[in-house]
């Protein structure tokens, strides 16, 4: 039976919104790290039966199909197709899961999975152009005027009794976890710098809980969401090549590691950012593994009620969770999210040698993406 691998796994640093990467238009990134790929591995992309590619705000510069639009701004040959994908901020991480399943399927030999975003340049909500998503039917059946991610996350917060202070507590920490990494070189060989940056740019180190309490609310006056303890609005791409075992030994590839299981769930699209839950519950239930056979988690800091809340259900000890910070403390470029959460984890697993890693990112519309990865 065929299988799906990880032969490697690369990344833009992550830019700030209007920072090093700003100028930088998105299928350049793309571009980027697709020829990070072939220098990295020796790859022909001649070879490649497709590009799958996540990009959330498909408008403006990212409009047009920006998978092959970056394909062929990279100097790949024409032959080589490209599709661009949206499952909202778990696009690339979608991406990887499609790209494995045509691994598996006999449908690629050799398939590229990844993603972009360039927030500065595509402004987070312009692909609705004033137009309503919901119509109402969607919006009556929820019996709301809008769906917000922002006073999703209050909701979390507030169903699971989470308080400023844990919040503040726990986004201090992502910024300490990031800083600790950086300086160990844990991002170093992941990696590809661009434009001059050469590491994550959003990383603020020093924060303390007692900075972040000084943050205003963004969505209630009474609230508990702040910038400080939410996802940082940001540029960057990744990109992973996947094919089989078999295949990876004729071109003299050790893979990085098996992408195991994938999963995608739904859940109640008001509070939103539960989906984490549900779908690690089926990774794990599909894959045969319980949660102690996992050694690192990540699950993506789109807020800091998120992961809290997925810890206080699922049972994981701090240390196995988000152990190199996240979105909090790095960013978050939605479309590009999934391909680099798993550029840092399966580097973080090669270094550490950790067999089993668990990936999971909550989505807007209430779903979530879970993958395991499988150390080889």
């Amino acid at each position: 039976m065929r299988d799906a691998v990880i032969v490697d796994a690369c990344r833009t640093p992550i830019g700030k919104r209007n920072g090093s990467l700003a100028g930088i238009h998105p299928a350049d990134l793309t571009a980027h790290v697709l020829r990070a790929l072939v220098e990295r591995t020796g790859l022909d992309p001649a070879e490649v039966d497709d590009v799958v590619w996540g990009c959330v705000t498909q408008v403006g510069d990212q409009s047009g199909n920006v998978g092959r639009v970056g394909l062929l701004a990279a100097g790949w040959p024409e032959s080589v197709p490209g599709t661009t994908i949206d499952r909202k901020c778990g696009s690339s991480q979608q991406a990887v899961a499609f790209a494995a399943a045509g691994v598996i399927s006999g449908q690629y030999d050799l398939a590229v999975a990844g993603g972009v975003e360039s927030m500065s340049r595509s402004a987070m909500g312009s692909n609705t152009a004033g137009g309503a998503p919901y119509p109402d039917t969607v919006l009556q059946r929820y019996d709301v005027e809008r769906f917000n991610q922002g006073i999703g996350a209050e909701m979390v917060a507030e169903k699971w009794g989470l308080s400023r202070a844990q919040l503040d507590e726990y986004s201090a920490r992502s910024h300490e976890r990031t800083a600790a990494a950086a300086d160990a070189g844990a991002f170093d060989a992941q990696i590809a710098p661009i434009g001059g940056l050469t590491a994550d740019e959003g990383l603020r180190r020093g924060t303390t809980v007692d900075t972040l309490a000084g943050l205003r609310t963004a969505f209630k006056d009474d609230g508990v969401i702040t910038a400080g303890n939410s996802s940082q609005i940001s540029d960057g791409a990744g990109a992973l090549l996947i094919t089989t075992s078999e295949i990876a030994a004729q071109h003299g590839w050790t893979p990085l590691a098996r992408i195991h299981t994938t999963v995608v769930a739904g859940d109640d699209p008001v509070i939103m950012l539960t989906g984490p839950i549900p779908a690690t519950e089926k990774a794990l239930e599909r894959s045969g593994l319980a949660i102690g056979d996992i050694g690192a988690f990540e699950v993506n800091e789109a807020f800091a009620p998120v992961p809290l809340a997925w810890q206080a259900e699922v049972g994981v000890p701090d240390e196995a969770l988000n152990p190199l910070g996240g979105a909090i403390s790095v960013g978050h470029p939605l479309g590009g999210s999934g391909a680099i959460l798993m550029t840092r984890l399966v580097h973080h697993m090669r270094d550490n040698g950790i067999r089993f890693g668990l990936q999971t990112m909550c989505e807007a519309g209430g779903m979530a993406n879970a993958t395991i990865l499988e150390l080889l």
